[in-house]
Parts: structure tokens; sequence; C-alpha cells
């Protein structure tokens, strides 16, 4: 626009500085009309005003080097406050030095401006309403898998511990939660019905001796008996209640195992010494079926744990042997010792294990034949607290059937196993 206006300004005869508005070599030149045009000397002598200005200053007076060598460019405000973006130039015309300030007013833009924000504050409060409805149907549509998760959580009662939480999509975050959550559910199901099986099993065992007391105390008060008919009552009593004994005895050390109760003393242990011993706890046994007990092994065979607890767990198995080998059948314990692990042998003359309950017999309470199990005065616990001591040491319990009759429980203990 300045150098438009430099095409246009010329001297009269007379030295008066005009402007030729009537001509417009290009369009653009149209666009001078609307601007603010002020011409002054380099003294600051007002030159020219256009009739847009009129009488109105631009700029003010005229500042060192202002439009030398090239465009000075600020923004100022006319006397009545309109507001212009403003450019100076010097420029030499006819010889004679001249500025050219030239301006157009901003009004329009801030006019345009706050026709903008007043539609951006309309539109806002529309704005934000549709923003927070599709946020709260984003979210609601989010959150619904984890409304769906609450009420069925909400639901689920120890009666109805089968029931899970649904999930829709595994892989999200959800999805995992949830999947998690239904774990352990499955663990606390595993958990509850093991303790109602365990609960009705112990219940039932209790019950037999007690109800046995009960009877025989019965028909002891319901006769005169002789001393030895008293006796004889009195004995099956005590039987029964040691019987009774043993399975509290056994019932606690499960319960004491299950709340982690049980703290090892690890030593070192000869296996061989703690076989012998174990055996020696069950000479009457043993004598009353006349039984054959061989026992052998490695002498140096030791492992590192608690030796009342391995004991219990070769005592348990060794019993069971000695329980259902026949009357005059053999038994044989041998321990062996490789650079991996100790190794208990504990092989009888008995029945055997039939495979479907090889799995089975160390579960508290089963019993391969209830009945010769009563008649034994088993429990159903002594190999299932076995299997416990042996785990607790970090090692494992194994079962093979022999060729000919009996089978054989191995009990295998990493070497100087730590826990």
């Amino acid at each position: 626009d300045i150098e438009t206006v430099e095409g246009l300004l010329y001297f009269t005869p007379d030295g008066k500085l005009e402007f030729r508005d009537d001509y417009h070599n290009h369009a653009e030149s149209k666009h001078i009309q609307e601007r603010y045009l002020e011409v002054l000397s380099p003294d600051g002598q007002v030159l020219f005003r256009n009739d847009r200005l009129g009488d109105a200053t631009l700029g003010g007076p005229v500042f060192a080097n202002e439009g030398v060598g090239g465009y000075s460019g600020r923004t100022e405000r006319l006397a009545d406050g309109t507001r212009v973006a403003l450019v100076s130039r010097r420029h030499t015309m006819a010889g004679r030095p001249i500025l050219i300030r030239l301006a157009y007013s901003m009004e329009p833009i801030w006019g345009q401006i706050y026709q903008l924000l007043l539609a951006f504050l309309a539109a806002l409060p529309i704005a934000l309403a549709g923003a927070g409805f599709a946020g709260y149907s984003l979210a609601r549509r989010a959150l619904d898998p984890l409304s769906q998760m609450t009420r069925r959580a909400e639901q689920i009662t120890p009666d109805r511990l089968h029931e899970r939480l649904p999930v829709e999509n595994p892989h999200d975050e959800l999805g995992q939660m949830g999947r998690v959550f239904n774990d352990t559910l499955d663990r606390l199901e595993n958990a509850f019905d093991q303790m109602r099986r365990f609960t009705a099993d112990a219940s039932h065992e209790l019950r037999t001796p007690l109800t046995a007391i009960r009877s025989v105390g019965e028909v002891g008060l319901q006769r005169d008996a002789t001393r030895e008919e008293y006796r004889e009552i009195i004995g099956s009593m005590l039987e029964e209640a040691n019987r009774l004994t043993r399975l509290v005895e056994n019932l606690l050390a499960v319960s004491r195992a299950d709340a982690g109760q049980v703290h090892l003393q690890r030593r070192p242990i000869p296996v061989l010494d703690l076989t012998r011993e174990s055996a020696a706890l069950l000479d009457v046994l043993i004598d009353e079926k006349d039984q054959k007990l061989q026992l052998d092994g490695d002498a140096t065979a030791t492992v590192i744990g608690d030796r009342l607890i391995l004991r219990q767990a070769v005592v348990n198995i060794l019993h069971n042997a000695i329980k259902f080998s026949p009357v005059h059948g053999a038994i044989s314990v041998s321990t062996t010792q490789d650079d991996r692990e100790v190794r208990i042998r504990i092989a009888d003359s008995g029945p055997g294990i039939a495979e479907e309950h090889r799995d089975k017999v160390f579960q508290r309470f089963y019993r391969v034949d209830s009945s010769r199990s009563s008649d034994t005065g088993g429990t159903g616990l002594g190999l299932s607290i076995a299997q416990w001591a042996v785990q607790a040491h970090g090692g494992r319990i194994t079962i093979d059937n022999l060729s000919g009759a009996g089978c054989a429980f191995q009990i295998a203990i990493p070497s100087g196993c730590l826990g």
C-alpha cells in the first residue's frame, strides 16, 4: 500500500503535495481510499492528510530514524480511540525527503473477534452440555461391565460360591480383574468344599468312638455283671477312648499344618537311624501279628529337617503297612541316597492299592475299604499327615504295587534339604 501511495503522490507547481485518488492502475490501489494517510517532512511538518484521517494526527511526532532503510510498523490509537496498524517509510519525491505514514483500522478485526467470542460464549453451555452427556454416556458404557460385576459380587455368598463374575472381554483391564476375581472364587470354593468335607468327615469319625463308648457303657449299666465282665467293658471303653484320642491328635496336627503353625526345627538327620527309631515305636504291633520287619540301607544317608515331623511320616506309613499286612507277613524298610535325594522305601505284603485309589489315599478321611479300616481302627488321616510332613521338607511320596503282593511307599527328600 505504501508503494502505491508513493506512486500517487505528486507536488503541484506551487510546491503543495497532493494525492491522485482518481487514478487506479490496479485493483489494490482502491484500498488506499480506506486507509489513514499522513505525509510529513523530516522535521515533522504536515504535508498532507487524506479526508479519512481529517484533522487527526497519525503516530505523533517523528522519532529518530523512523522509516529509514525499511518500514517502521506499530499499532497506535487515534484521538477518537480507533485502533490502527501503522507503517512508516522514508521516501524522496522530486528531490525532497518525505515521511509517509499509512494505517488501517483494526476495529473490524476486533469486531469480528468480539463476535466470535460471543458466539463461543453462547455455544459454550451447549458444547459443555453435549460433551457432558457424551462423556456420561461413554463412561456409563465403559463402566457398565464393572456395574454388572458389582451386582453379581453382591449376590455371591458362602452358599453361592459357584457363581462367577461376568467377563465380556478377558483381555482388557476389567476383564483381567474379573478373571483374577473368578480364580479367587475358585480357590475359595475349593477351600469351602474341603472344609465342609473335613467337618463332615471329622464329625463322623468323632461320632463313631463316642457312640461306641456310650453303647458299651449303657449295656454295662443295664445288667449286673461280674468283675471280669466289667473289666472287659471298661477295656472296650478305654480302647475307644484311645482311638478318639488318636483322632483328636491327628485332627489337631492337620489343623496346625493348615494354619501354618508348625515350625520345623531343622537338624541333620541320619535317615537309617530315623527308620529304626520309627520301627521301635511299633514293635508291639509287629509282635502282635508276628510279622517280620527288615531294616537296611545306607548309614551315611542324611537329610536336613525336623526329626519329629519326619518320624511321624515314617511311623504313619509303617503303621499303615503293619495294619494291612497279614499275620506272619513281611515288611521291609530300606534307605538309599544319590547326588540329588535320599529315598526311604517301605514295602509291605498286604493286598496292595488299586490304580484308581492311589491318588486318593492321601486325601483326608479317604479309605479304600471303609469297613476294613474301621476294623483296624484307622481314621483316614495318617497318610494325609505323612504327605504333608514330606512335602514340608520339599519331598514327595509315591506308591507302587509289587509284582507279587503288597505295595511299596517311597519317600524322596532332597539331599541336605533346607526347605
